[in-house]
């Protein structure tokens, strides 16, 4: 049932109230709206969403909870809605994994991007996403329209980071 018959932004994974959005985070907080896993955005009432941003959130699903997120996600988003999602791009952190000049600790700093930080209980990555595996993912849950951006330009977060002068996330729009 939805809680709201206006215009939604919601910001999964957030943790940091900014006007204008709502925040969906697993874990409760000062700034956060709705306690909830975003397998499950019943709550929601179907296309009431304008908005939904999701930065490094994708990849603490497992296999199977992936494509019911997207699922979900598409089934709020408004026929002209948009998805901003950013997860990180498992190519380039394989790069810096295998490279020989990299010190090992960079490589520990790099396992944890991978593997995620595992400072709480929902820390952790399990599943790893490249591009072809983020598009096909997302075509197949009845988006359009996708395309590879470097940066949002909404929220300063794990979007932007870098690591040794090289982006490590891919920022996905999707219609």
């Amino acid at each position: 049932m939805s809680m709201s018959t206006e215009a939604l932004r919601l910001h999964i994974g957030g943790k940091i109230r900014r006007s204008g959005w709502k925040i969906l985070n697993i874990a409760p907080g000062p700034d956060v709206d709705y306690v909830g896993d975003c397998t499950d955005l019943s709550r929601f009432a179907t296309q009431t969403a304008e908005m939904v941003y999701a930065s490094h959130v994708l990849e603490h699903l497992g296999l199977a909870d992936f494509p019911k997120a997207l699922s979900e996600i598409r089934r709020i988003l408004r026929v002209d809605g948009t998805l901003f999602v950013s997860v990180p791009d498992l190519e380039v952190l394989c790069r810096f994994m295998l490279s020989p000049e990299l010190p090992l600790q960079d490589k520990w700093t790099v396992m944890r991007m991978m593997f995620g930080g595992q400072t709480d209980p929902y820390d952790f990555h399990k599943i790893g996403l490249t591009r072809d595996f983020l598009f096909a993912a997302l075509a197949q849950s009845g988006f359009r329209k996708i395309k590879l951006v470097s940066n949002f330009g909404i929220f300063q977060d794990g979007s932007t980071a870098v690591f040794h002068g090289t982006p490590i996330s891919l920022n996905v729009i999707a219609k």
